[in-house]
């Protein structure tokens, strides 16, 4: 469960040495534009869709 009376914005942790070529991508940058992004790997497209209920589904 969220607590909306936080005042601390979310930030996603700072990459360590550990994890560092791992990116952390804010979910309002991605869907800015619009409730769908495509994710082009290789030869495939893929589709990440944010729903109504905040939830995220990839299809392919």
């Amino acid at each position: 469960m969220v607590n909306t009376d936080d005042p601390t914005p979310f930030r996603p942790p700072r990459p360590t040495d550990r994890d560092s070529r791992r990116r952390c991508l804010d979910a309002e940058v991605l869907f800015r534009d619009g409730p769908e992004v495509e994710i082009h790997h290789k030869e495939d497209i893929y589709r990440l869709r944010l729903t109504r209920g905040g939830k995220l589904i990839l299809t392919k």
